[in-house]
């Protein structure tokens, strides 16, 4: 009898301390981030989910990564969905900073802690919000210009989207430094970040305002849009300067077309991501916006 017992005993024992080694392995295994991307089907979000693929494997988390495809419906689909798969906070890169409140607002309900990554959310509660830092950028590309033109000259701004953050953010840091150069801002009109609107204003502007300089642009696409209107007037010498680092500008670049571009570093937002991630799950306070550092591309 004596024998069984102590038989008895000895399992319970085996069993508890397998219990407690399988509990550690579960924490071990449970050790989730969760990337809710706006797509796939776009180069720099491919570097940034590499970019936090590889710095959660080298912290030892899992990543589970779901695809919005540029689709607010489906972006809200997938907070529900991941919000099931045992994650211990949630990346959101949103489609829209608007329809992303509903995104914020689900993982808000279930206590999920969310991080906004590369654009905001208009509402709900987030840790923090990792980006490029535009206003840096766009003081990169004036000070670059201020160089170039030996601080003296005429510049065009083609703007973003009227009341986009990019749109503002680039703006204010650009023009801010030109405050305080002798360059002048001679014209300033949105092009809606597009190629063919950047073509169309820049024609304009080049018929209304013939002595020019060099031209900023809020992005790429409207820097290529706004050198094809140059290069169809004969003025090759104006100095052309986007944001983005696109495959095409810096192409352009690198020919001798654009003068430069504002590159952002999606590898480099994505791991750091991950970096303040581990930081608030450790118990750690971290800071509402962790800016990204950029980089000017010149040929």
């Amino acid at each position: 009898m004596f024998k069984k017992i102590a038989t008895l005993m000895m399992s319970l024992v085996l069993c508890s301390a397998l219990l407690v080694g399988c509990g550690q392995r579960k924490d071990n295994n449970n050790k989730k981030i969760g990337l809710i991307v706006s797509t796939l089907n776009n180069p720099f979000f491919v570097d940034l989910k590499a970019g936090v693929e590889k710095q959660a494997k080298k912290l030892g988390y899992d990543v589970i990564v779901l695809d919005s495809q540029n689709d607010p419906a489906k972006e809200v689909s997938n907070m529900e969905d991941i919000s099931v798969k045992d994650v211990d906070l949630v990346l959101l890169n949103p489609v829209d900073s608007d329809s992303a409140i509903a995104s914020v607002m689900i993982a808000n309900n279930l206590d999920l802690p969310v991080i906004t990554v590369d654009r905001v959310s208009n509402g709900g509660k987030v840790v923090s919000h990792v980006a490029s830092d535009n206003a840096e950028g766009g003081k990169m590309a004036a000070d670059y210009l201020i160089k170039k033109l030996k601080n003296k000259g005429n510049i065009v701004e083609l703007q973003g989207t009227a009341g986009s953050s990019a749109t503002r953010d680039r703006g204010a840091g650009f023009e801010d430094e030109i405050k305080n150069s002798n360059l002048k801002i001679i014209a300033k009109q949105s092009a809606d970040f597009d190629r063919t609107k950047g073509l169309s204003v820049m024609e304009n502007i080049i018929q209304s305002k013939g002595n020019i300089d060099a031209v900023f642009a809020q992005n790429d696409e409207m820097a290529l849009g706004a050198l094809k209107a140059l290069q169809d007037a004969n003025m090759d010498n104006v100095l052309v300067v986007g944001f983005d680092a696109t495959e095409d500008a810096v192409t352009s670049v690198k020919k001798g077309e654009m003068s430069a571009t504002v590159a952002q570093q999606p590898v480099l937002i994505g791991e750091t991501a991950v970096n303040l991630a581990n930081k608030f799950l450790s118990g750690e306070k971290v800071n509402d916006f962790v800016p990204v550092q950029l980089k000017l591309i010149t040929k």
